[in-house]
């Protein structure tokens, strides 16, 4: 009875063995047969109902049906785990022919490309690169710079005033005026910065833009010299053609003033679509620096002289790389950025 019993549960475990197609079903065939309340230990829990006589006989053929058993289950196991591997292999197949994925790295921004270009010709001319705080008192925004509590240019509707004495500064030129302060003569120096305006935002304007001031301050400085320095400037900066023309103008911290033009680089000053016709194309302000400003910054200007500029550097970036909308500059489309 028990042989029988036994050799019926050894063809049962065999079929059910080859009929199989997962891991997780030999997994559970395993626990039927030789778990805790498997057939096969339910037999020998039955061992006490055989004759002593017959046990060793019967026990050695329950030992050898669980050895077959194991090693079918083994068998099986391996032949699953080799099928798996292979339809793994099939599914997961890497073309090492198949071009590799682009490592996307992000480079400097056109605004930066300019501004370094700018800061290595006047750091080639022997200027300083300077920088002083966005946030600024008034006095270094405006009374410093001789314009009177009454400008226009201090109007609520063009300043972002914090209050009556600090604000976010509309120019550059207080960094000229905190280095002027120090008294460390001659001065050769550019501060470079963002700006705030109260202006609207459209193709040509930002509330937030950068600027880049120059001032030179030394002994028996003249016109002559300013008109020298931004002449290589601008070849430097638009090719060894390229011709300037300064037109009087005013400024409050600068006497005489002067705008700057440079020939159109695009048509070479015949007159194209870029430059409107005129071959001409404005870049800067400029002018010998008021003696008021040099005294009031502890600089006696019957001894010393000099002279400051003033560039948009968004301006610069728009002309040298031919954008027409100053807003592509801010709105960090990587379409637009990559081109540079």
């Amino acid at each position: 009875m028990m042989k029988e019993r036994l050799k019926k549960i050894m063809e049962n475990a065999s079929a059910q063995i080859n009929e199989t197609d997962s891991l997780e079903k030999l997994n559970e065939i395993k626990v039927a047969l030789l778990g805790k309340k498997g057939e096969l230990t339910e037999v020998l829990k039955g061992m006490k109902d055989v004759a002593p006589e017959e046990r060793p006989q019967v026990g050695q053929i329950v030992n050898e049906t669980r050895q077959a058993i194991e090693a079918m289950l083994e068998n099986a196991r391996t032949e699953l785990s080799k099928k798996k591997r292979e339809l793994q292999m099939k599914a997961e197949v890497i073309d090492v022919t198949l071009p590799a994925k682009k490592n996307n790295v992000g480079h400097r921004h056109p605004n930066t490309i300019a501004l370094e270009e700018v800061e290595r010709i006047f750091v080639g001319m022997g200027y300083e690169v300077v920088e002083g705080p966005e946030v600024e008192y008034d006095y270094y925004n405006f009374e410093a710079l001789n314009i009177p509590a009454n400008h226009p240019a201090k109007d609520e509707q063009d300043t972002f005033y914090i209050n009556d004495k600090i604000l976010l500064r509309t120019q550059t030129s207080p960094v000229q005026v905190r280095q002027m302060e120090k008294g460390h003569l001659p001065i050769r120096m550019i501060a470079p910065g963002r700006v705030f305006r109260a202006d609207e935002v459209d193709a040509t304007h930002s509330p937030s833009f950068h600027q880049i001031e120059g001032m030179v301050i030394d002994k028996n400085i003249t016109f002559a010299d300013l008109k020298g320095t931004l002449q290589e400037f601008a070849k430097q900066l638009f090719g060894e053609d390229t011709k300037v023309k300064f037109r009087p103008h005013h400024f409050p911290f600068t006497e005489p003033s002067a705008e700057m033009d440079v020939t159109c680089f695009k048509c070479g000053g015949k007159g194209c679509r870029f430059c409107k016709g005129e071959g001409w194309i404005e870049i800067l302000g400029c002018g010998m620096v008021h003696p008021k400003v040099l005294r009031m910054s502890g600089i006696d200007p019957e001894e010393y002289s000099g002279f400051a500029f003033g560039v948009g550097l968004e301006r610069i970036a728009l002309l040298k790389y031919e954008i027409d909308d100053m807003r592509l500059l801010y709105e960090n489309d990587v379409r637009f950025l990559k081109q540079f």
